[in-house]
């Protein structure tokens, strides 16, 4: 497959109802104090791996 393709197949899936619920939930959770937390100390654990 084609990158284009893929790109353009992964854009049809966002603007579907599927993909919108997939959409807000991830940002339901990203929202959550534990989460941003977590996502604090992977970006810092990633930061001294360079």
């Amino acid at each position: 497959m084609e990158m284009s393709a893929l790109v353009q197949r992964i854009k049809n899936f966002l603007r579907s109802p599927r993909g919108q619920q997939l959409v807000e939930r991830g940002r339901q959770e990203i929202a959550k104090p534990s989460n941003q937390r977590r996502l604090r100390e992977f970006k810092a654990r990633m930061g001294k791996r360079r």
